[in-house]
């Protein structure tokens, strides 16, 4: 390979326009690919999410449980109290003693009465919670179903395409050393502001390729002298003759077909 200060105007034009042709069979490869990497990632969200919210509802339901058991101690301590103080009453000496027993017996109803509602209301959450637990087990079901299929989908087509992308991506590189950083940085900062990524593009019917804008005659002559790099005046892009574009695309094709 020669050095970049020895290679000439025209080999550095056959270069960027088969770095072109090499980034775009990528961006084929990618566009294949398509949402289907960020569907993958948005579904193991979703199922981790729903996984944590099904560990929260049974952790909830365990406290629940445990706040059911807390009240039917409660009530039993409360009837133990109760039969307890009927005794005493048995064996009080005057009415004061009597009265204070009782207020005694009628407080430990009110919380047996009080314990019995919240363990209804803690049950009617129970309820609520299994519900929402079923619910959310169904819909964790049928997400994690579908993240495997589209699991295989990504697997398959990275299996089809990886090797390639790969084989593609270091020839990228190895087509950046023949051109000079300049240049290689001004045809990057192209791909990024396009659409369709193409910084370096054939004149096609007296226009920049992907363009309706005509080139003068004079500049296409010059595009054709291949003597300087020349860009397009209203997409920026770099631009390179019919001919040498398909020369170039005939080798690339011939090159990808090995991958």
């Amino acid at each position: 390979m020669a050095k970049k200060s020895d290679v000439t105007v025209e080999e550095k034009l056959r270069a960027l326009y088969d770095l072109q042709l090499i980034d775009s069979r990528v961006d084929e490869i990618r566009n294949v690919r398509g949402e289907l990497p960020l569907e993958v990632e948005d579904l193991e969200d979703e199922v981790a999410g729903l996984n944590t919210r099904m560990e929260k509802m049974d952790a909830d339901l365990e406290v629940i449980d445990q706040g059911i058991n807390t009240k039917k101690v409660l009530i039993e301590d409360a009837k133990a109290l109760i039969k307890k103080y009927n005794e005493q009453q048995k064996n009080v000496r005057n009415n004061r003693e009597f009265n204070a027993l009782s207020k005694e017996v009628e407080f430990q109803e009110l919380e047996i009465e009080l314990a019995e509602k919240q363990i209804k209301e803690y049950r009617a959450q129970i309820d609520q919670k299994k519900e929402v637990i079923e619910q959310t087990r169904e819909r964790l079901t049928e997400r994690q179903k579908h993240l495997e299929h589209k699991k295989g989908e990504l697997d398959e087509i990275l299996a089809e395409t990886e090797k390639e992308e790969k084989a593609l991506l270091d020839k990228s590189k190895e087509f950046e050393q023949q051109i000079e950083d300049r240049l290689v940085n001004a045809y990057k900062r192209i791909r990024t502001s396009v659409k369709n990524g193409l910084a370096v593009v054939p004149v096609e019917r007296g226009a920049s390729g992907g363009s309706f804008f005509t080139i003068p005659p004079q500049v296409i002559m010059e595009i054709a002298g291949r003597r300087k790099i020349i860009t397009d005046e209203h997409s920026g892009r770099i631009l390179v003759d019919e001919e040498l574009a398909q020369e170039e695309r005939q080798k690339m094709n011939e090159l990808f077909q090995k991958f």
